[in-house]
């Protein structure tokens, strides 16, 4: 369920904001130059507004995911860094002493809210436009890295990679005795040599 006010956070310590995050910080100037009430307008329709808890915030959850893009930061990460970066706490618009949410909370949000990734490239370019529009980013060219994780995949076969390490082994085997080049059995042929 999808409250239709705006949460208002008041807290005793949120003087501390002026201390803390200076005013020509990237983003409290950002939080100041752009009203992020387009993404609620986008996103109100994938939330039921009488059924269900209490969601958090889809503005908040989209400036956590935006706080992924500018830093280049996991989920996890994003979620720990927001528990003790006054700045981040800032930008998501939390008070100093609330929590944060759980790391899981922002995959399901890209799973149940964000369904469409075209949606989600199109708040962040909103958001970069409205930015350079603004004036607070200067660059008329952003590079976005499309990918959402780092794959551990590795990139060879395991055919490939059983020949790379018997010729790395070979290479050292030749280094330290060069009368060893006759004992060894002779290099696999690749593939291409079996097809044709």
């Amino acid at each position: 369920m999808l409250s239709q006010e705006q949460e208002l956070v008041l807290s005793e310590y949120s003087g501390l904001y002026d201390i803390v995050v200076p005013q020509d910080n990237l983003l409290r100037r950002i939080n100041a130059l752009i009203d992020f009430s387009f993404v609620y307008q986008e996103l109100v329709d994938k939330y039921c507004s009488d059924n269900g808890r209490m969601a958090e915030s889809p503005i908040r959850m989209f400036k956590y995911i935006l706080l992924k893009v500018i830093y280049d930061i996991s989920d996890v990460d994003v979620v720990e860094r927001s528990r003790y970066d006054m700045s981040f706490k800032y930008f998501l618009g939390m008070a100093p002493e609330s929590d944060v949410i759980n790391p899981s909370s922002l995959c399901k949000f890209r799973k149940l809210r964000l369904k469409d990734m075209d949606l989600l490239n199109l708040l962040i370019k909103k958001t970069v436009d409205i930015a350079i529009e603004r004036g607070v980013i200067k660059s008329r060219t952003i590079i976005v890295d499309a990918t959402h994780t780092a794959s551990r995949s590795n990139p060879y076969s395991p055919i490939e990679i059983l020949r790379l390490r018997s010729k790395q082994l070979r290479k050292t085997v030749y280094d330290a005795d060069e009368d060893a080049k006759g004992t060894l059995p002779k290099k696999m042929r690749t593939m291409t040599s079996y097809v044709s």
